[in-house]
């Protein structure tokens, strides 16, 4: 049959998911229903008193689910879900951009579950209803039909017509006022949906210069890795002929320090040197004082050993002029 907008005017909740189906030979893989993510949405469908949850792509229909009470959302994964269809023999399966989506999906899924659920008991408690009325008026019809027969009249059959056909008559009218809401809705829906397009060609230009400003900060920052590594070595290089120059630095402190106590040295062996002229220069005055003593010495001892001649020889002379006695 061909597929009809729900006949609610918004929907209950939308939300923006990839669609998947099973793949019916293999009952196990999964086989993409979308290209991209698309809308999914729960509806409330009032002419069938159903609940519906649809996802259109372009102009193909790709989720027109029933929901039933018996039915089960069930949360294969972090941001993935399926549920059963019976009804299109089939499992379907959304994928989210996040988790919080897919809880929130799961919580309507329920709360719309269960809102099927009131409306089918609603429906079987009307039904119910409805078949009561009816047997209470079968029970009635022969005498209305005896009148009719007995009469026999075209008006009367005619009449009993006419409630119906304007019953039908303002259902039609509804149905074709709402049918163009739909179509109004679905236009809106579709400028909407062409909005959300040029929207995601501009995020997927934005996200290529994106990627394309990335590759080119990566290249920088390669760039800029290198040319600190660079720094890093030179830095290091430097260092090594601070600390070489700091080596030097100390050679020399040390060279100065010792040219410094050579300079004492060489002034102390300077004056040294200078005590040993002065020295020098007063050596012949000594050398002619000494041989002046010496000079004078020699004639002194010429003298004395004159005179300890002459005593040796009155010695000599008084020993031969006195004689002891008893000789």
């Amino acid at each position: 049959p061909p597929f009809r907008l729900p006949l609610s005017d918004q929907p209950i909740y939308t939300t923006r998911a990839h669609v998947f189906q099973i793949d019916p030979t293999t009952k196990k893989n999964w086989v993409p229903a979308s290209k991209q993510a698309v809308t999914v949405s729960y509806f409330y469908d009032s002419t069938r008193n159903s609940y519906r949850i649809i996802s259109v792509d372009g102009s193909k229909v790709i989720i027109n689910s029933t929901i039933t009470p018996n039915m089960t959302f069930t949360k294969t994964s972090q941001k993935f879900g399926q549920w059963a269809d019976s009804r299109a023999n089939t499992v379907f399966g959304l994928g989210f951009s996040s988790e919080q989506q897919l809880a929130k999906f799961a919580e309507k899924f329920q709360e719309v579950k269960e809102a099927a659920k009131l409306a089918r008991e609603k429906s079987q408690e009307k039904g119910e209803t409805m078949s009561n009325h009816s047997q209470e008026s079968g029970h009635e019809m022969p005498s209305a039909n005896q009148a009719s027969s007995i009469n026999g009249t075209d008006d009367e059959k005619i009449s009993h017509v006419g409630p119906e056909a304007a019953v039908l008559k303002t259902e039609n009218e509804h149905l074709k006022s709402v049918v163009e809401q739909s179509n109004t809705n679905a236009k809106k829906w579709e400028t909407e949906l062409q909005a959300l397009r040029d929207n995601n060609a501009r995020l997927v230009d934005a996200l290529q210069e994106s990627s394309s400003n990335v590759e080119s900060w990566k290249k920088q920052l390669t760039v800029c890795k290198e040319e600190s590594d660079a720094l890093r070595g030179k830095i290091a290089e430097l260092e090594a002929q601070c600390n070489e120059a700091d080596q030097e630095k100390q050679g020399n402190t040390q060279l100065r320090v010792r040219v410094q106590e050579l300079e004492a040295e060489l002034q102390d062996k300077e004056q040294e040197l200078e005590n040993l002229r002065k020295q020098a220069e007063i050596i012949p005055q000594l050398m002619a004082e000494c041989e002046s003593v010496t000079t004078k010495l020699q004639v002194s001892l010429g003298l004395f050993s004159g005179r300890m001649q002459h005593i040796e020889t009155e010695l000599k002379d008084e020993s031969f002029i006195t004689v002891p006695e008893g000789w």
